[in-house]
């Protein structure tokens, strides 16, 4: 993977919560320890830089040893705003981005979005879970961010659009499947038997 560039992993905390209740999800314990170590623990190995996206308890998610980022959008403006503050924060010339609330990162991850990106000489990989796409863990080219911020100047949010209007892979990733089984609502610890909300 030496021809592979300097990629920098961003995690998104910065969301309302709203399906658990507006708690701030990064910060839900699951087996014993918050979902923000465990993804941190998951994707830390896989990037040289590592930046998180958060809008509150900021100094809780200091405290992991990593740059926090806030959305540069006030009212938590969804993914998207949470992409651009990660961009702007980013080292490199690559991002890949994964949600604070699937625990059970793959350990090729970025490996797979790399090999696939530089295959098709794409400027964004997404996961693909082999029944639907997993638009939160995607690898960016990061000089599409000036064409993000105008999208979102727009008023737009929707990520599949802002996805369509650039050269994109799907990364098929149905062998891992479980690993992007993600805790957005409280019946979903169900799911995880290992989990203790």
């Amino acid at each position: 993977m030496s021809d592979r560039p300097p990629i920098t992993g961003g995690i998104l905390a910065g969301g309302r919560g709203s399906r658990m209740g507006g708690v701030d999800k990064g910060l839900v314990a699951f087996a014993g320890r918050p979902l923000i170590e465990q993804v941190v623990q998951g994707l830390a190995p896989q990037v040289d830089h590592l930046v998180i996206n958060a809008n509150r308890n900021l100094d809780r998610y200091r405290s992991l040893g990593f740059p926090v980022v806030s959305d540069r959008l006030e009212g938590h403006q969804g993914p998207l705003a949470g992409f651009a503050a990660l961009m702007h924060a980013c080292e490199d010339p690559w991002l890949v981005t994964a949600p604070c609330d699937t625990p059970q990162i793959p350990p090729d991850l970025v490996a797979r979005l790399w090999a696939a990106c530089a295959a098709e000489g794409c400027r964004i990989a997404v996961a693909h879970d082999g029944q639907r796409l997993q638009p939160a863990h995607a690898l960016l080219d990061v000089s599409l961010l000036g064409d993000l911020e105008d999208f979102l100047a727009a008023g737009e949010r929707k990520i599949d659009i802002w996805y369509a209007r650039h050269p994109m892979v799907t990364v098929d990733f149905s062998d891992r499947a479980e690993a992007f089984l993600n805790l957005n609502r409280p019946e979903d610890y169900q799911r995880f038997p290992e989990a203790h909300p």
